[in-house]
């Protein structure tokens, strides 16, 4: 392979960082993976190691690389998606995190949220970025860390030292994105994306929002530069002397489901993606247009290039999918994520078996943060492969639940849905969501589509691909599942939808 020249992609997830690096025909050539701890506190809370993350992502880098017998400098650019939302404060001077970093599923801020909606805030909030307020985004997590973060991690001795040194510029705030890109580079940057899942940033002025940050005490010094998400001025290159030994731009970053919808070539008003990970993520392009929801959907920024108008999207963010089934694993239900499937298709139905996985609280289009889950219909005759089937129904009951607002705020029926992410390998659970949606389910061959899109955006802006017609030309359908065998699915989805209402607001306070 020597003398070839490719484009690397971080993938950093909830899970683990993944690194991979694509020919011009956006086929796989290099791949490694690294898992990294999963860190829970308390109840409901999730945290990461954002060091071990930067530790992982060199590793991959490197192991990547290796393997495949390249060399650094046949890389053309450096690309970056991310796990959106994961919220990250370091000292610049010293580069090392004031906290672990506070994940997108953690629900510690869930009475600051509430606060916020007893203020009448919520339509604000709403109409400045497009999202529905939620812990999940990262506002709340950043005024969490600021007032809270021990202040003998800064060598200082005094609680508000933390903000003194934050409103001085001292300390940086970041997505997981602007991490990675600051360890990579030494500069301070996230992209339109995930700077729009921040709750911080207007997604119509396309700047960082003043009155929000003074509602979340977020002070602007500590925030990064906002660029395209595929910047032809690059976000800086890999240091020469650094673990690479070359220098390398870095040169795209889209928030992960943003990168599906880029990698699934999702560039026209219309088009539509999903994406089963840790969650599930189903975005329509909705083009220059910031349709604003009435389904409890967000409106976010889909995409920029550079020197373009940006690309909006609507999303349906689904918390808990592809977590489920891990969730069986750690119940010793299934022994892996494959035998699901072979288990799911041992039996005709759940015999009556419904499985809300609101572990995190329900996101759209319910949005109750109390949620938790819940598992109904059980008899003595219940046996595990009904749970299984049923928390593999759940995925895709979850999905129409978003397809259908989806389809009501956009005006645009869903013909057809491209999807990707790890659980799409499992062709009993795309055939269930073809049923289930009365709509085609396209799998393209590369379903590791979240790298291939911020591969993507690296390559164009350094010209490596020269425009997104040969990005089209490049997608290749693996499978297409058309709906057949329904098994009275309108009956099914509405009893989901009774479950649904039976795990609603579960976590209240003990004293109400």
């Amino acid at each position: 392979m020597s003398g070839e020249k490719y484009v690397g992609a971080i993938d950093q997830g909830t899970t683990g960082t993944r690194f991979m690096v694509f020919d011009h025909d956006g086929k796989v050539v290099a791949n490694a993976y690294e898992k990294h701890e999963q860190i829970y506190p308390e109840p409901g809370w999730v945290e990461h190691d954002a060091n071990e993350i930067w530790g992982n992502t060199k590793k991959v880098i490197n192991e990547a690389l290796d393997d495949a017998l390249l060399d650094a400098d046949q890389l053309e650019a450096i690309g970056i998606t991310n796990q959106r939302e994961t919220t990250i404060v370091w000292d610049r001077e010293t580069g090392q995190p004031i906290h672990n970093a506070i994940v997108w599923q953690d629900r510690r801020t869930t009475d600051r949220i509430e606060t916020l909606e007893a203020d009448d805030k919520t339509d604000d909030v709403r109409a400045k970025t497009g999202l529905e307020p939620d812990a999940y985004f990262s506002a709340t997590k950043a005024e969490w860390l600021l007032d809270n973060s021990d202040p003998i991690k800064l060598q200082r001795s005094r609680p508000e030292d933390i903000r003194d040194r934050a409103e001085e510029g001292e300390l940086a705030f970041g997505t997981i994105d602007t991490w990675l890109i600051y360890n990579l580079t030494g500069n301070h940057i996230t992209d339109v994306t995930n700077a729009s899942r921040t709750m911080l940033f207007n997604i119509h002025d396309m700047e960082w929002d003043d009155e929000l940050l003074d509602e979340f005490n977020v002070p602007r010094e500590i925030l990064p530069e906002v660029r395209p998400s595929s910047d032809d001025n690059y976000y800086g290159t890999t240091d020469a002397d650094g673990f690479l030994g070359a220098e390398i731009p870095v040169a795209g970053a889209l928030g992960d489901q943003q990168a599906a919808l880029f990698g699934q070539t999702c560039f026209d008003a219309g088009d539509a993606k999903n994406t089963y990970g840790t969650g599930s993520f189903m975005l329509m392009n909705t083009g220059e247009e910031a349709v604003m929801s009435e389904h409890g959907l967000l409106t976010t920024v889909g995409f920029q290039r550079s020197g373009e108008p940006v690309q909006y999207a609507l999303e349906g963010s689904i918390f808990i999918t592809g977590a489920a089934i891990e969730w069986l694993e750690d119940m010793t239900l299934i022994e892996s994520a494959a035998e699901s499937e072979k288990l799911a298709r041992s039996v005709d139905s759940t015999d009556g078996v419904y499985f809300v996985p609101a572990f995190a609280g329900l996101g759209a289009p319910h949005w109750d943060q109390r949620a938790r889950g819940t598992i109904v219909g059980m008899t003595r005759g219940t046996r595990r492969e009904h749970i299984v089937r049923a928390t593999l129904e759940s995925i895709a009951f979850q999905t129409r639940d978003v397809a259908e607002a989806m389809q009501s705020d956009s005006d645009i029926d869903l013909a057809s849905l491209r999807v990707d992410g790890g659980a799409v390998k499992n062709n009993f659970l795309c055939q269930l969501q073809s049923n289930i949606l009365d709509t085609e389910i396209v799998r393209p061959q590369v379903d590791e589509t979240t790298a291939l899109g911020s591969a993507y955006a690296a390559g164009l802006a350094v010209g490596y691909w020269e425009n997104l017609d040969e990005l089209r030309a490049n997608w290749q359908v693996d499978r297409e599942f058309e709906p057949k065998d329904p098994q009275n699915v309108e009956h099914r989805y509405g009893r989901w939808k009774e479950a649904v209402d039976r795990s609603l607001d579960w976590a209240r306070d003990t004293e109400e």
